[in-house]
């Protein structure tokens, strides 16, 4: 058997082909268009991003050896949100992208009617837009018909996972899993329900909401648009930062995992019970296995890798983000500069959705190498921003951090991340952690695997970055703290 993970990302959808040892043996990625309607508005079409799905899908397997048995796995971008006809399967919009603001305003209002402890106790979340409620309720309100449409069940909802599989088993499958769900500000984590209360502050019919598995069930079977000409099983699905917590056999309360994409996000299995989160964090499903529910502590950055594409994509100072380290490195440090890339806002620890990016620091000394080295810099200084609210809300810090994405090729950046935490990086063979994980899933949902030991011995350490910790280090994050600060407040 070998299993297909489907890496549905904010910037392109992967499909992995993993053989029975799990070991990566082919690849294809197809970008999607990115659509910003204006300032604060992020967009997906989610019919292009189930085409490309199919197209990856189809040119993984386009060599494959007659007779061999297939199994589907996902792993999505979590919070963007999809509504469609219940008839058609026809999008009634865009889909709205986690990066998406457009609900701040809504944010706000709930916030400041007292709201925020009634929605952080039940869904452990923050009222933010980062989360999927506030974008249903904007679509719901600004397309036409559609508040009507979805009080008398015309209308389903659902997180890129629940899109992908209905789509996939032609409407026949309408799920999603506990952590999609536990991202959607719509979801009790106590009761493992879509909670009343939340459903009706956004306006949000319960009919619309897909019915929410353990991310190790079977999820149904696909054809995937007659690439099989035998129906296949989906099996295993979560979200990519859950993903990449389990590939990176984070079973164990106190182990954590930095995933670095297009946002980064930094989890820290807190164990079978949701615990308060600290000031800044909040509280997710980590994952559910095996008839158990473990938590996490989680913070999410808004912008680390699209940090880099944005410097190579629009600014061109660099063809591609795997050229800046080189240039990084040619200068001793940043000349003073520090970039604060709030091109959505500033997540965790900050929640400030309204927040503009920023350059503090530039003279007329300052050269591309410093802008760039001030970049990269930029991710390390965000990830201790999590790492010292989790430090202080445990009174200890990790012992290791578990490290993933593309950005850990970057040897500078992820020396300067052990450097600034004062705590080792670990780096494994499997760069795609989150595929990883939903790869894991599949094999339990399917029997390979009983036990979370059994699966262990997976997981390949490539390298331990051991950190070099100094005065300095602390010196140049006080710096960060007051660049933050001119943009935050």
């Amino acid at each position: 058997m070998r299993i297909i993970a489907i890496d549905q990302s904010t910037s392109s959808t992967k499909a992995m082909l993993f053989d029975g040892q799990c070991r990566l043996i082919a690849r294809h990625n197809v970008d999607h268009q990115q659509y910003y309607p204006q300032a604060g508005w992020v967009e997906h079409d989610p019919e292009e991003i189930y085409r490309n799905l199919v197209e990856a899908v189809r040119q993984l397997v386009a060599n494959a050896t007659d007779g061999e048995e297939y199994s589907l796995a996902i792993t999505n971008q979590r919070e963007t949100v999809v509504v469609w006809e219940k008839t058609t399967g026809r999008p009634v919009y865009n889909a709205l992208v986690w990066q998406d603001n457009r609900g701040a305003a809504l944010c706000q209002q709930l916030r400041d009617q007292g709201m925020t402890e009634m929605v952080m106790q039940k869904s452990g979340l923050l009222i933010d837009p980062n989360f999927s409620a506030s974008g249903v309720k904007w679509i719901l309100d600004h397309v036409d018909g559609a508040q009507e449409a979805s009080e008398k069940g015309q209308l389903l909802m659902g997180t890129i996972d629940t899109w992908l599989i209905w789509k996939l088993t032609e409407g026949k499958s309408f799920y999603t899993d506990t952590t999609n769900a536990s991202r959607t500000m719509l979801f009790n984590i106590h009761t493992m329900q879509w909670d009343e209360d939340l459903l009706r502050l956004f306006g949000i019919p319960r009919q619309m909401m897909p019915e929410v598995l353990p991310c190790d069930a079977v999820f149904g079977e696909t054809t995937v648009d007659g690439v099989f000409q035998c129906p296949v099983t989906i099996a295993g699905v979560l979200g990519d930062s859950h993903g990449a917590l389990v590939g990176q056999m984070c079973f164990t309360e106190g182990l954590g995992k930095v995933t670095y994409g297009t946002g980064s996000s930094v989890m820290v299995n807190i164990g079978a019970q949701p615990l308060d989160a600290p000031v800044g964090l909040v509280t997710s499903v980590g994952f559910s296995a095996l008839g158990k529910h473990f938590y996490g502590f989680e913070g999410n950055i808004y912008s680390t890798g699209a940090t880099l594409k944005w410097i190579a994509d629009q600014l061109r100072l660099v063809n591609h983000p795997s050229e800046m380290e080189a240039e990084a490195v040619s200068v001793a440090d940043t000349g003073g500069v520090y970039i604060i890339p709030a091109f959505a806002g500033l997540g965790a620890p900050w929640w400030k959705p309204d927040a503009k990016a920023g350059v503090v620091g530039m003279t007329f000394a300052t050269s591309r190498a410093h802008f760039l080295r001030a970049a990269l810099e930029s991710i390390a200084y965000q990830v201790r921003d999590l790492i010292d609210v989790m430090a202080q809300a445990t009174g200890s810090r990790l012992r290791e951090i578990c490290a993933d994405g593309g950005p850990t090729r970057n040897g500078f950046l992820m020396q300067f991340q052990a450097d600034q935490l004062d705590t080792p990086v670990v780096c494994t063979e499997v760069e795609d952690a989150s595929a990883f994980g939903a790869v894991i899933m599949n094999g339990f949902a399917q029997g390979v695997w009983s036990s979370f030991d059994e699966v262990k011995g997976l997981r390949k350490v490539t390298q331990v970055i051991q950190p070099h910790h100094t005065a300095e280090m602390d010196a140049l994050y006080k710096g960060w703290r007051e660049a933050v600060a001119t943009i935050a407040g």
